[in-house]
């Protein structure tokens, strides 16, 4: 693996910030839904979930295959922390003094252990996909054309984690056709919203790898 130097390594720690805020929130604030198209409904996750996946795509370009898994492995551990200290957070008594907050606080964190581990085992799964096909587009395709690799890989890796987070969360709660609706709608929101993001995207490639720099990353893909 090429040696990186203090200065990619503090870009790396700020992107990785960015990466795990981005997923933290997508999983808390993501409960609000709101009014969309046709009297459907949105999660307001759509802002932040994309830019979970489009980040490893950036970091898998500018700096190879194993640091964007590396990225991955931070957010499946981080999710699977959070779920945990939340369980136990739940588990603990309250103090007379604190429950006012008790009806509030049980109903945002108080999410069942179904639901939990649909989103542990969808995320894990959805975002190791998206790092394998991206760099088989980017095989197949070339160095050119990131956008498209990037839209690609996308389109693969958030129908899985769709179809994995809706079926182990949801599967015998809601009827098959609704279930299906609910998969397909969520599934064409986070792809169009990736696609949206594509700018920023290239924007992230450019500061990664400044002016004077470019990362040979082939190394770091094997």
């Amino acid at each position: 693996m090429e040696t990186l130097s203090n200065y990619d390594l503090k870009k790396l720690l700020i992107v990785l910030a960015i990466y795990l805020t981005s997923l933290f929130a997508a999983n808390t604030l993501g409960l609000k839904i709101m009014p969309f198209l046709f009297g459907s409904h949105l999660s307001v996750a759509f802002i932040c979930f994309p830019i979970v996946f489009i980040t490893t795509d950036v970091i898998g370009e500018v700096y190879g295959k194993k640091i964007a898994k590396i990225f991955v492995l931070a957010g499946v551990i981080s999710t699977a922390l959070f779920v945990v200290y939340s369980i136990v957070s739940l588990a603990l008594p309250w103090a007379k003094e604190g429950l006012w907050a008790k009806d509030g606080y049980n109903m945002m964190f108080g999410i069942s252990a179904r639901v939990s581990v649909a989103s542990l085992v969808a995320f894990a799964i959805g975002e190791y996909q998206d790092v394998i096909s991206f760099f088989f587009f980017k095989k197949k395709i070339g160095q050119k054309m990131f956008w498209l690799r990037s839209n690609l890989s996308n389109l693969w890796s958030q129908l899985l984690d769709s179809v994995i987070f809706m079926l182990i969360a949801f599967l015998g709660v809601y009827d098959n056709h609704t279930l299906l609706i609910i998969i397909i709608t969520w599934w064409l929101y986070k792809v169009a919203m990736g696609a949206f993001y594509t700018p920023l995207s290239y924007l992230a490639i450019r500061l990664l790898r400044g002016k004077d720099k470019q990362i040979k990353n082939e190394s770091l893909t094997n």
